[in-house]
């Protein structure tokens, strides 16, 4: 026999072996019909991916949140947490509001218990990406959370599409998260540097007129970097001009170096982009150098309790974007129903890490009932279909090219103390800006989604 014939001969036994092992396979994980026939088994349409569907198969299902509770961000961590204890409450109690959002919802999320297990990610992307993988090897939860950070929200979102299971990002402000970092498996509802920018940029020029001289504070790390970009992009077309840019470090102890700088600057504006415990210490320093009384601050992506922890009434006349303020109870009544829970339960008025928390966790429940699956293809499908679903600050969808939920942005000015109604009143809501006219186009920030499996 020849070499080429022996080749042939060893081809045409494995594909044997390879046909006989397929054929077991489907005897055994088929049932037997009446007069011989195979029903085909369940994963033989659906294979296991993921934790699907070991995560999936008894009576409850869980949840894995990975958001800062110590470091920089821990206050704002903490909220968003407040957010998804609610929306697992609400959801396994079928609550009104979870009805209203999604109709389909009994108790749970197809009939099963929701649980959720929290690790703290000190806003750390090595941290939250090794406590997920714990999750998924030991809980096998079926949609991880958490970030706060945008470079948590990136690193999961790399791990989501490796492991195949869903994520939805909670605080994440970089373009990158649903731009050039996107994947399948990756949705994020909140808004981000872009759409802040065209939504507060037009305010901004309204308020201090064309052709200003801009000073900045950028964290340096992918969320400041794109949402200073995004406004210096935005106000060019106002001949606004950056005098300088300030990039420090995430949880800077000091920013006098930095501040001097500004103060030097000769800018008439103060775009503050820094976030958390370092927006807090920033604002407050550079209240100390004086720089209020030579320029206005601005904060393009508004912090969750920044004007309480700032104190001093220093953010009256500032302006800010926001995803959420819970004023707007007086124009959307499911922000209300809202509203009333979680200060039932916290005793204090919702920020908007809560109610993107909550939104998140609800949105995904609603598309796991309307696909009727766990099966995280079908899930991620449904979501892409682009329905318009109820939301606390009115009708969304997320759009399938970027999976990025499509939804206003809320521009805020601080109030003056005399001018507060209430311990927790502290913004007017100024304008809430349509998403649909904000958001770049899908191609615009270079995403490619990826696979399905």
């Amino acid at each position: 026999m020849t070499k080429n014939e022996k080749l042939e001969q060893s081809l045409r036994m494995d594909v044997s072996r390879r046909t006989l092992l397929q054929g077991s396979a489907g005897l055994l994980g088929g049932a037997m019909l009446p007069g011989g026939m195979i029903m085909p088994a369940f994963a033989a349409d659906r294979p296991p991916i993921g934790t699907w569907p070991a995560g999936s198969e008894g009576n409850s299902i869980t949840i894995g949140a990975a958001v800062p509770r110590t470091g920089t961000y821990a206050v704002q961590g903490e909220d968003e947490l407040k957010g998804m204890q609610l929306a697992v409450e609400h959801l396994n109690s079928a609550h009104d509001l979870v009805k209203k959002i999604s109709p389909k919802t009994k108790k749970g999320v197809l009939g099963k218990e929701v649980k959720l297990v929290v690790a703290d990610s000190g806003a750390k992307p090595n941290i939250a990406v090794q406590a997920q993988q714990r999750f998924i090897t030991e809980n096998k939860i079926v949609l991880m959370t958490g970030s706060t950070s945008s470079a948590v929200a990136v690193a999961l979102n790399k791990l989501a599409q490796r492991e195949k299971v869903m994520y939805v990002a909670a605080i994440s402000g970089s373009n990158d998260t649903t731009g050039k970092d996107c994947v399948r498996y990756g949705f994020r509802q909140c808004f981000f540097g872009q759409t802040a920018a065209a939504a507060i940029g037009p305010q901004l020029v309204k308020t201090f007129g064309k052709g200003k001289k801009a000073a900045y504070m950028t964290p340096d790390y992918t969320y400041g970097h794109t949402v200073t970009k995004s406004m210096q992009d935005y106000l060019a077309t106002a001949g606004w001009t950056t005098v300088t840019n300030q990039v420090s470090p995430l949880g800077a102890p000091d920013y006098s170096s930095y501040l001097l700088n500004v103060a030097n600057s000769g800018a008439d504006v103060l775009i503050n982009v820094n976030w958390g415990h370092d927006a807090v210490l920033s604002i407050q320093q550079a209240k100390q150098f004086g720089i209020f009384d030579k320029m206005k601050l601005v904060v393009p992506y508004q912090v969750p309790f920044l004007a309480p922890e700032v104190g001093g009434n220093l953010l009256a006349g500032v302006y800010a974007a926001t995803d959420y303020w819970w004023t707007i109870e007086d124009k959307f009544p499911l922000a209300k129903m809202f509203n009333e829970a979680f200060r039932a339960k916290f005793g204090y008025n919702p920020e908007w890490g809560a109610e993107n928390g909550y939104i998140s966790f609800v949105h995904w429940a609603r598309m796991v009932e309307e696909a009727g699956t766990l099966y995280p293809p079908e899930v991620i499908k449904t979501y892409e279909k682009e329905e318009k679903i109820p939301s606390l600050v009115g009708e969304v969808y997320y759009r399938k090219e970027d999976h990025q939920c499509i939804r206003p942005v809320i521009i805020v000015r601080g109030k003056e103390a005399k001018d507060m109604k209430g311990k927790d009143d502290f913004w007017d809501v100024v304008e809430i800006v349509p998403g649909e006219g904000l958001i770049q186009k899908p191609d615009a920030f270079g995403c490619n989604l990826g696979d399905y499996t």
